[in-house]
């Protein structure tokens, strides 16, 4: 049977274990951090957020849109980038020009 004694004393040398265990493996990961932070370029300007910049989504709205370059004759409108669109698509095969739709000719 175990005393109050004995388990005080077990007490203290597992609080010891653990002191040393926590401050090896501080160490070792604390180098696992510098070693990422050099191979990325992280500063510590980064981890407070002062500089980082979060990546853009991809398929996200921009924030200063192209404008219209086409209008059509319902009110839709094209900025010429990309794939023509349905519309524009149609009027072409009916014979018309994308010239004749232009906003500012």
């Amino acid at each position: 049977m175990s005393t109050l004694m004995d388990i005080q004393q077990q007490i203290a040398e597992l609080k010891a274990q653990a002191a040393e265990i926590k401050s090896r493996e501080f160490n070792e990961k604390l180098n696992m951090i510098k070693e990422t932070m050099a191979t990325y370029g992280i500063t510590l300007e980064d981890l407070q957020g002062k500089t980082a910049k979060a990546p853009r989504q991809v398929g996200s709205k921009s924030v200063n849109p192209a404008p219209a370059k086409y209008a059509g004759p319902n009110g839709e409108s094209w900025t010429g980038r990309g794939l023509m669109p349905k519309w524009m698509t149609a009027l072409v095969a009916e014979g018309h020009t994308k010239d004749e739709y232009l906003i500012n000719k």
